[in-house]
């Protein structure tokens, strides 16, 4: 069964040189992207929501023009394994999801979508094997209206250079960029702009509108 233009071999390549090593997830979800986009009229603007950051939005960054930089797929992690592809304009589309009711004849995938097992337990050639076999038929589809507010794009804004570290930020972040507010991931290993540096900055009250 192949998966868009790919052969299971080709498309499991793609994925290790893609995703590091040929993760059940991005295999199973090559078959799921499938299934949504064949649902789809031919010649569809389509975007693409996706319910997990675990995996399954490599397959679609993989088989569409869809990925999270060029923001024409979302994801809205509610931790299931879930994708929808919907029309652009419209937000008709179609949900396709891990169905737990057919996986009793793929018990190595069973296993391993309601982790029953450690990965060490697992048996990695059989899940593979059981993955290439059932294909989407361990999912189902609902027809969807994805919301205004996912579909939406949001804007930057203005920009400003932040007082503080004099690099380009969105003005509506505040005064100066949630990075000097505190917020960057990590600490910086050469001198910088230390606290005692950091111009006071004083609570004011807004006047009644």
């Amino acid at each position: 069964m192949n998966i868009g233009p790919y052969t299971f071999e080709e498309f499991k390549q793609k994925v290790r040189e893609f995703h590091g090593y040929p993760a059940p997830g991005v295999l199973l979800g090559g078959y799921m992207v499938e299934r949504a986009r064949s649902l789809l009229p031919p010649g569809t603007l389509f975007e693409a929501v996706v319910e997990t950051r675990k995996c399954l939005p490599d397959a679609v960054q993989l088989l569409t023009p869809l990925s999270v930089g060029n923001n024409w797929m979302k994801i809205v992690d509610l931790g299931r394994w879930a994708l929808t592809l919907y029309d652009k304009h419209t937000g008709k589309g179609y949900r396709v999801f891990m169905d737990p009711v057919k996986l009793g004849a793929w018990p190595e995938l069973k296993s391993w979508m309601l982790k029953e097992k450690a990965k060490k337990d697992q048996d990695s050639d059989r899940l593979v094997d059981e993955i290439r076999l059932a294909g989407a038929a361990v999912c189902s589809v609902q027809c969807v209206t994805v919301s205004d507010g996912i579909r939406s794009k949001p804007h930057m804004g203005p920009v400003a250079l932040c007082p503080l570290c004099s690099e380009p930020y969105p003005v509506k972040h505040g005064t100066i960029c949630r990075g000097c507010q505190g917020e960057a991931p990590y600490e910086l290993d050469a001198p910088g702009v230390t606290a005692a540096q950091r111009p006071a900055l004083h609570a004011v009250t807004l006047p009644r509108l």
